[in-house]
């Protein structure tokens, strides 16, 4: 039987293609984290603010930057949040059509800014010198489009625009270096395999401008001297932008990250493209006349086929998981698949009529 590029990490018993949604956590993640409950539920003391460096130190490798640039928290949102605040009134921020709300809508509803959106293709054209923040996601959510980032950067660049990308749907398959633009920002549950509540953000060497609106104690320079009453000194790192952390996730996290760094992003992206590839070979090859087709994205883990999200339903009673997005039926394919992972879903797809 063919093993999984994850090893004995993983052992699903259904045939899971959802990593899009949430992606399955390692073995080696989980014992930590029951050791962890468990010590909590004795009383005895707990390594979660060590963890949270650990992971901050792992993911900082993976994104190619140092571990200064690097802050954890917990959502994508807050830390868009961030960057909309810094923003001056009037500010011009370009966003890719239908790219993720999480990204989208926190600068949204500061209504003094003007957000405007363009096709993800043509999202470097639409860069102008008004343009502020450019924000997009490195994959699109909805369909696995992969973003032109050199084109995006080199236009924002040209007009003196920052840049925002969210990896979320990237991080642990797309290498990418997070020093090319001014903020990365990734939840770590979908292809870092990490518990929910773990996301770190990215920010250049002059911290990119950015106020700590929401500093607490663990934003200062030495966090156990700053609990009481005003910051003394905030951290002269992106630690200033740290949310309080979930512990318990950030046991797990260290690990899950651990995995992605030993097996390294090339190779996964190379593991996790090539079942996408097969699966997109084998619907074209079903003979249904269903009349759709996959939404192109070369190089994408993520395979969305226009008119099928109802199939999902259907799909998961037969014991596979996929997802319906904006009327797509969304396979995503990671490390812990195999050939016959896609071979499973073709043999149910091949019952399904439109």
């Amino acid at each position: 039987m063919e093993k999984s590029l994850g090893g004995a990490e993983f052992a699903p018993q259904t045939t899971y293609l959802n990593t899009a949604s949430s992606g399955l956590i390692p073995a080696r993640s989980v014992t930590a984290m029951r050791a962890a409950v468990e010590d909590a539920a004795a009383g005895k003391p707990q390594e979660g603010f060590e963890a949270v460096e650990a992971s901050r130190a792992t993911y900082a490798r993976l994104a190619g930057v140092p571990v200064t640039r690097v802050a954890a928290g917990a959502s994508v949102a807050v830390y868009a949040g961030l960057i909309a605040t810094s923003l001056p009134s009037g500010a011009e921020v370009l966003v890719a059509d239908g790219d993720f709300s999480s990204l989208v809508n926190p600068f949204v509803v500061r209504r003094d800014l003007t957000v405007r959106s363009a096709p993800l293709e043509d999202l470097a054209d639409a860069v102008r010198p008004s343009t502020a923040l450019v924000a997009v996601s490195a994959a699109q959510s909805a369909d696995g489009r992969i973003a032109d980032l050199e084109a995006v950067r080199t236009a924002a660049r040209a007009h003196g625009a920052r840049t925002l990308v969210d990896a979320s749907q990237a991080a642990g398959w797309l290498p990418l270096t997070a020093a090319d633009f001014d903020y990365t920002v990734a939840v770590a549950f979908k292809w870092l395999m990490c518990p929910r509540g773990v996301t770190f953000l990215t920010v250049p060497e002059d911290l990119g401008g950015l106020t700590p609106v929401f500093a607490g104690w663990v934003a200062g320079e030495e966090p156990w001297d700053s609990c009481y009453g005003p910051v003394g000194q905030l951290a002269q790192s992106a630690r200033r932008f740290d949310e309080s952390p979930s512990p318990f996730s950030y046991v797990a996290a260290r690990h899950s990250l651990e995995l992605v760094e030993e097996l390294g992003p090339e190779t996964i992206h190379a593991h996790d493209a090539a079942l996408a590839d097969r699966f997109r070979t084998g619907l074209a090859g079903l003979g249904l006349g269903l009349g759709h087709e996959p939404v192109p994205a070369p190089g994408s883990p993520i395979v969305a086929v226009p008119g099928l999200g109802h199939a999902a339903e259907r799909l998961a009673e037969a014991g596979v998981y996929v997802s319906a997005r904006a009327g797509n039926l969304r396979a995503a394919f990671h490390l812990y698949n195999t050939s016959a992972d896609v071979d499973r879903l073709l043999d149910v797809l091949s019952g399904v009529r439109p």
